[in-house]
């Protein structure tokens, strides 16, 4: 089988019908299809984007018709929640309607009652990751233990149940904290706050889970961009040693898995790049980002020139082993 690992769309449906036709896909009867290959979606299909009702129509038919396959994304899951009562707590709501989260959700929010009804009901549906033949794709992190915590809370590779999403929104348990890192990531504790794209103060960062060479808190902590509190550039980490926990997140198998969530830019540093991890989310909604696809053939490890769009000028190869 082969696919193409689609990143992040987040309601880009022009660049996603581009960007499928310059694969070869053709629309036929309402469905984008390929005679050889099946489209493969990291998730966040929504939010930010202004063509949130195009980009659901378009991937379900594809979904439906087989000529594709869906990972859920965090904003499906952050989705779900929103709209679903809390069954503890009468009024409220699995994810608090914040004036953040509102804003969030804004433009998924914006279709009418029943498209809205109608996609939450398939979002549920959606797995948490995908264990295809040779090939792992995840929105945010694969990490086997909280594969396992989900299979064993849940039965399957997915939230079946109002019940199984309860108690993935409550802090603390073992499948919340099993879904905060398949769907948004793990992080890392870092020695000053920053202020991340939002505004808002953090004294985590993401965990560079992807980098198997990764044994400090340099080498870990993804700060990529952030500002300092108060101004200026984040001060450069120090090589310290770091918690075995926290390495214990490092991708280290054989089988190579592609994942989206993590906003690099295209012009990214080749330290990025490693032979068993290959991120697809670039930034699409951006006016400069592009909606990236990965073109998986079969082979054990990540081959560069396999992007689409493929621009040799800026993203340069591996270097050899």
């Amino acid at each position: 089988m082969a696919y193409d690992v689609i990143g992040d769309v987040h309601g880009c449906a022009t660049k996603l019908r581009v960007l499928l036709e310059q694969m070869g896909y053709r629309e036929r009867h309402g469905v984008y299809e390929h005679p050889e290959r099946t489209a493969v979606f990291v998730g966040d299909l929504i939010d930010r984007g202004p063509e949130h009702l195009e980009v659901l129509s378009l991937v379900k038919a594809m979904a439906d018709a087989g000529t594709a396959r869906v990972a859920m994304g965090n904003h499906e899951f952050n989705a779900i929640c929103y709209a679903t009562p809390d069954p503890a707590k009468p009024g409220e709501f699995l994810r608090e309607h914040t004036d953040d989260n509102t804003r969030n959700h804004k433009d998924f929010l914006e279709l009418d009652d029943a498209d809205r009804r109608h996609y939450l009901d398939w979002f549920a549906t959606l797995p948490l990751w995908l264990d295809l033949d040779g090939l792992r794709v995840v929105h945010a992190c694969w990490h086997e233990p909280s594969i396992r915590t989900v299979r064993e809370a849940c039965g399957s590779d997915r939230l079946e149940t109002v019940e199984h999403f309860t108690e993935a929104s409550r802090k603390g348990s073992a499948l919340y904290e099993a879904v905060e890192i398949l769907l948004k990531g793990p992080e890392i504790p870092v020695p000053h706050q920053y202020q991340d794209h939002g505004g808002k103060r953090r004294d985590e960062a993401r965990l560079r889970w992807w980098d198997s060479d990764a044994r400090t808190l340099k080498d870990l902590a993804d700060v990529r961009g952030m500002k300092a509190v108060g101004g200026g550039d984040y001060p450069p980490l120090p090589p310290d040693e770091v918690d075995p926990e926290h390495l214990s997140f490092v991708y280290a198998e054989s089988v190579p898995v592609i994942y989206g969530h993590y906003w690099f830019e295209w012009e990214h540093n080749r330290d990025d790049w490693t032979e068993r991890t290959a991120c697809v989310d670039f930034s699409a909604i951006k006016d400069d980002g592009r909606l990236v696809a990965y073109r998986w053939n079969g082979e054990p490890t990540i081959r560069w020139e396999n992007y689409l769009p493929h621009d040799p000028d800026v993203v340069s190869p591996l270097p050899s082993a």
